[in-house]
């Protein structure tokens, strides 16, 4: 889907979508108003709330219909004072904030959804939504949590988007979160969980922490098995006006708020940018306190297949190319973000781009004028310890090859580019025309059912022949599956040479490897601040397939449990 692009008249609005009433059976302040509400959202400079009670939308009717009540009176003359004040009062405080019904959802296994809409939806519509997910009628008001057998994650996610509403996955890394950790069940179905079409977002709680354990960061589209990048928000999940000074994890409302950049506060404006694919008009909102430094965060993962570093745009010793050459790479494989002005090493102070603007409009020019076919790349300014970067927001194109100079064709490996050799080419031209073309008989013999799955990231070499002196090494990427051919110790790029090197030098000995079953650690190193790991596993016949490089992300199922411990 097409960006929306940001415009002069795009702002930033503050956002809470998971705010319960006292019409939640766990609301900790059953006195509250629904006025109360407005008036701390006011205070907590919200733009936009939902009220999404436990599997019930009684506390938005019921404000509903004690406003409506209030005009009654109104326009029948008999408004008492105090009555007149406070419809005076709901009037002023919805001019300036946006209050969208919604409910918070309890699916099979206690799975926790939030489904919001227009405030244009009748609260008929809902209640008639609700009995579609199977939550019994005679606990359509009650706001609890337990409902009984109600339908399932991935049915009531399609259900609530074909009725026009925004479809969140709630508190996904903690309790009845659909990603939280620990809980026993399958990979497969954590993906369908977190990567499904009628999912929107993830609401996460630590969308505000650094590093590479975050739920953004794992959601990224960096990960083999999760593709999909998300749109990743947070909410206060409030069940109180205020936070408790005694108890930091229950929140008041506005207390872990988002804000979204939008032309106008609407839910058409909101759905639009979870529709799309521009995920830097999503933040954390921070009351009083500094913005959130979106590098210093990306920083924190590092280098990967979705995101690059570059110190400097300068022409003189190819720094220009180098961005170049990653705009290519992005655009053949996943897209992805580059940032100018600064490195990937979080101790090094960034060092920033003079006249941004201009520097905007160079790079701008210069991928016009070499990147064939036409790329649409989208560029802003971020600000990081006082210094200006660049963000080069990459799109995954859709009319692969992408070419620098109209011949130079590069791809994104893990956090490498590479000049992409005839194989990948072939590849990339392969996919771009649709249904593959049957593999090459020696790949096709030597891919073997596994009991385990292998690793997601990574590379194997899967045959190795001898001419006229020199050894010729086939290597199949983990991540996709792409099968290069031919490559030798001196073409190989860095983590195929440390694997041909590996091969030819210090082969793997099999009673030296750390087994379970028929999957072993052969041994693990650092690289570039990383863990990667030689993972080796027992094939057909005994043969043995050692999987070089793997990092973190491509480490599932049984092969974590060599990570245990580190």
């Amino acid at each position: 889907m097409p960006k929306d692009k940001p415009s002069k008249a795009m702002r930033w609005y503050r956002v809470d979508l998971h705010l319960h009433t006292a019409a939640s059976r766990e609301y900790e302040e059953p006195d509250v108003t629904y006025l109360q509400m407005l008036e701390v959202a006011e205070e907590q400079e919200l733009d936009i709330i939902a009220f999404t009670d436990h599997n019930s939308v009684a506390g938005y009717a019921s404000m509903q219909r004690q406003i409506e009540a209030l005009e009654l009176l109104e326009r029948l003359g008999r408004l008492n004072p105090s009555e007149k004040e406070m419809l005076e009062e709901y009037r002023r405080l919805l001019r300036k904030i946006l209050v969208l019904p919604g409910f918070e959802f309890t699916a099979t296994l206690g799975f926790h959804i939030l489904g919001i809409f227009s405030e244009k939806t009748p609260v008929r519509l809902l209640e008639h939504l609700l009995l579609e997910l199977r939550v019994p009628p005679d606990k359509l008001d009650e706001g609890s949590t337990e409902v009984g057998a109600t339908t399932d994650v991935l049915t009531a996610y399609r259900v609530v988007d074909a009725a026009g509403g925004l479809v969140i996955a709630a508190h996904v890394n903690s309790a009845h979160g659909v990603a939280m950790r620990g809980f026993g069940y399958g990979g497969q179905t954590k993906i369908a969980y977190t990567q499904d079409p009628h999912l929107h977002a993830l609401e996460t709680t630590d969308l505000e922490t650094k590093g590479r354990r975050t739920i953004a960061a794992f959601y990224n589209g960096s990960k083999p098995e999760y593709p999909r990048r998300m749109h990743c928000i947070q909410g206060s999940d409030a069940h109180r006006l205020r936070a408790d000074p005694l108890d930091r994890n229950k929140l008041g409302i506005g207390d872990r708020a988002t804000e979204i950049l939008l032309p106008e506060p609407t839910f058409e404006a909101i759905k639009a940018v979870f529709l799309g694919d521009d995920f830097t008009r999503t933040r954390p909102y921070r009351r009083a306190q500094a913005p959130f430094d979106y590098v210093e965060a990306a920083r924190a993962q590092g280098p990967n297949i979705v995101q690059s570093f570059h110190d400097s745009m300068e022409r003189k010793g190819g720094h220009l190319r180098a961005i170049l050459c990653d705009v290519v790479a992005f655009a053949n494989t996943k897209g992805g973000t580059i940032f100018v002005g600064v490195g990937p090493n979080l101790k090094t102070p960034p060092k920033g781009v003079d006249a941004p603007e201009q520097a905007i409009a160079t790079l701008l020019t210069e991928i016009k004028r070499a990147i064939t076919p036409p790329l649409e790349v989208d560029a802003d300014v971020l600000k990081s310890r006082g210094r200006n970067i660049i963000r080069l927001n990459v799109p995954e194109g859709d009319d692969p090859p992408y070419a620098l100079e109209g011949t130079r064709i590069y791809i994104r490996q893990e956090s490498e580019t590479s000049e992409a050799v005839r194989d990948e080419i072939v590849q990339l031209v392969k996919e771009a025309l649709g249904p593959q073309i049957a593999p090459p008989e020696a790949v096709e013999a030597h891919e073997v059912a596994h009991r385990i799955e292998p690793p997601k990231t990574g590379v194997e070499i899967i045959e190795t022949v001898e001419r006229e002196g020199t050894l010729y090494h086939t290597m199949k990427d983990l991540r996709n599956g792409n099968v290069v051919r031919d490559v030798t110790r001196t073409s190989a790029r860095k983590l195929w040479q440390y694997a041909i090197v590996e091969k030819e030098t210090n082969p793997v000995t099999e009673d030296k490897v750390t087994w379970r079953g028929d999957i072993g650690l052969w041994k693990s190193y650092r690289r570039a601040g990383r863990t990667r790991y030689d993972f080796v596993q027992r094939g057909a016949n005994g043969t043995l397939h050692v999987y070089y490089g793997v990092t973190e992300e491509g480490v599932h199922g049984e092969w974590r449990e060599f990570m245990k411990g580190e």
